[in-house]
């Protein structure tokens, strides 16, 4: 039986299989995302996503869905489901039995007398799916007909029936080749089999997305249906079907198929459940390494890759030279760090959690202190965002929008509008100005050290005083132009975790003490007290109200990195089985809105629900992170 695993019951019930949606990557940008039952729910579900360097290198869903039928005694059987207005047509759901996620993704159908298993795999560093078929059991003569939807569109947009597409189609071996518009690479269908090709084309009108409506956005759409294929299948056969921006060889699928899972390890626990999960984030394209902040909206940012790329990158077997790789690129483009405030001094965590892993400090300043020095210097002198002051503290301010991580915006504006001396921003300018000093005493880098050395103590000395709350016992999130803003948030806590912090263990444990009663939920850390009268317990409802509810309230399963760290400094080993207790409780969203991933943020409310994106590339990593933290702990 295999760790992911679901019955017919739980597939039948389209309430229950609609909520869980599965996800698979080719590690170079494109993926695979649909529902259990294979029922698109979002606009961003498809069979063949890819991202198209000619259009804005954005991803564009080809493939959006296939419709398997089953043909005996003319008499057709279809597994597709896909939803119109106020109806399920066709309803191929209630043909499953099973559902497996390990290697792979399976399903198996019976119909009748028929039994029938649907593999799917989306090949790594190609853009390629491949499904193989197998009629396992049957009782008279079969065909299989299959009939491709095509979207050829981007991820964020609808499409309608239209007169702009190209309908024709070039023939290939064993297939078609179907390119609707200018732009776009041609889309490769082939059988490895003989096989007939019927041209029908249509527009398949108002499919709905419900997850779309749900959120509040459009959520009908046209799809181009070409035609279908049609074949024999007999007891036993198993025929394999190739969607690809390139012609395959059809006499090389079963191989190509075959060994494509021989490669791939198994989704068998909770931990490699994970490992999995943080290897699709990680994308390499044109040789350099990128992280994807969140499927299957989110794109590439550097705050969300400087902090998920040590817990996604050493989980791996080939985890050093991944993350030498995506901190090559973060460096590289030192440039695209100055789009917020904090981004810029999350890189120098980054290389601490390098430096954690590797022991050697020479090699770092070596390589990345030209840049380190260049954020230094430019915090100093000031980046139109950000400047430090006389105190030593950093100022952060840009009119009309968010400078940290709390960036949700509602009608054109930032529902938190965090400027001025921002907790965590000046937190980690300290970590960030003791850690460069560290390096460069140990490389004999004198004058940096000369530049640098007075930083660390005018910080020390004057950010207790700037953002410490006598009333509260923690400190305030922000100080601005009318003073302290004493909100319970958790931006403190990750001055509390830092490798350098300001604080002492009283202080810390003060923050932590205040944190545990009134932010720390089973699945995260509220970004809002319960007791604040803005507090938002539940992410739901149009777009206005999600935005408001992000950063008000909603439980992020990330901010438990610095949360368990922080603890950990107190307590040391001592803390280690409370520790595993708390990462053990997302074992159980495995089976949960993103099989196999942990979901981008959920409800600060009881029973805590998950929202958003449905695979998270800062949870997944620092759940990762922790375990071997803890283990770590363990072994001390």
């Amino acid at each position: 039986m295999a760790y992911l695993q679901f019955n017919k019951h739980e597939l039948g019930n389209l309430e229950y299989s609609l909520s869980r949606e599965i996800l698979s990557t080719n590690r170079a940008g494109g993926y695979l995302n649909t529902t259990l039952t294979g029922c698109n729910t979002r606009k961003y579900h498809g069979l063949l996503v890819v991202p198209i360097d000619a259009l804005g290198g954005g991803n564009y869903i080809l493939l959006s869905s296939l419709d398997e039928t089953l043909i005996q005694h003319d008499q057709p059987f279809n597994l597709g489901i896909h939803r119109y207005p106020g109806i399920y047509d066709p309803r191929g759901h209630k043909y499953i039995i099973d559902f497996e996620m390990d290697k792979n993704i399976v399903l198996t159908y019976r119909i009748g007398g028929m039994i029938f298993r649907k593999e799917v795999v989306f090949l790594h560093n190609k853009e390629q799916l491949l499904i193989r078929y197998t009629l396992l059991e049957a009782h008279s003569p079969t065909s299989l007909r299959l009939k491709p939807f095509l979207a050829f569109r981007n991820v964020h947009d609808l499409t309608r029936a239209n007169l702009a597409a190209d309908i024709f189609h070039s023939k290939v071996e064993k297939g078609v080749g179907y390119c609707l518009y200018g732009g776009f690479p041609r889309l490769y269908m082939q059988l490895n089999v003989l096989n007939e090709f019927v041209s029908f084309p249509d527009w398949y009108k108002n499919i709905e997305y419900l997850q779309e409506k749900i959120r509040g956005y459009d959520y009908r759409e046209d799809l181009f249906v070409p035609g279908y294929f049609e074949c024999p299948i007999r007891k036993g056969q198993s025929i394999v079907f190739s969607a690809s921006l390139t012609q395959a060889n059809p006499s090389r699928l079963k191989c190509l198929f075959d060994k494509e899972i021989s490669n791939r390890p198994s989704r068998d626990s909770y931990r490699n459940c994970l490992k999995l999960s943080a290897s699709q984030f990680l994308i390499n394209r044109n040789g350099k390494t990128r992280v994807v902040a969140g499927y299957p909206w989110l794109g590439m940012n550097p705050r969300d890759t400087a902090i998920a790329l040590p817990g996604l990158t050493l989980s791996t077997d080939n985890g050093m030279k991944l993350f030498t790789s995506g901190l090559d690129t973060l460096a590289a483009e030192e440039s695209t760090l100055y789009g917020s405030a904090d981004a810029p001094l999350w890189f120098f965590w980054t290389l601490q959690q390098y430096l954690d892993r590797s022991g050697d400090k020479a090699p770092l300043w070596k390589k990345y202190g030209k840049v380190m020095k260049s954020i230094l210097h430019n915090y100093i002198k000031g980046t139109g965002m950000v400047k430090m002051h006389p105190n030593g503290l950093i100022w952060a301010e840009k009119q009309g929008v968010p400078v940290t991580w709390m960036d949700s915006m509602v009608d054109g504006k930032p529902v938190n509008l965090r400027t001025g001396y921002i907790v965590e921003v000046c937190a980690l300018w300290y970590n960030a100005v003791c850690f460069a000093l560290e390096l460069a005493k140990d490389q004999g880098d004198t004058a940096f050290v000369t530049e640098f050395e007075d930083i660390p103590g005018l910080v020390k000395e004057n950010f207790l005083p700037t953002f410490w709350c006598e009333s509260r016992s923690h400190l305030v999130d922000y100080v601005d132009h009318e003073g302290q803003n004493i909100f319970t948030r958790p931006n403190q806590i990750i001055a509390c975790s830092l490798p350098f912090t300001p604080l002492g263990d009283e202080t810390i444990n003060s923050i932590l003490e205040v944190c545990r009663k009134e932010l720390l939920t089973p699945r995260g850390i509220r970004t809002l007290s319960p007791k604040n009268p803005l507090f938002e317990g539940h992410c739901e409802g149009d777009p206005v109200k999600r935005n408001r509810a992000y950063h008000q309230g909603s439980a992020w399963p990330w901010l438990m990195g610095p949360y368990l760290e922080a603890q950990f400094r107190l307590h040391g080993k001592g803390f280690a089985s409370c520790a595993t207790e708390m990462l053990n409780v997302f074992e159980e969203d495995m089976t949960e809105h993103g099989i196999g991933s942990i979901a981008e943020l959920y409800d600060g409310d009881p029973p805590h629900r998950p929202h958003g994106c449905t695979s998270s590339a800062r949870n997944v990593a620092e759940i990762l992170r922790l375990m071997n933290l803890v283990e770590k702990y363990n072994k001390l």
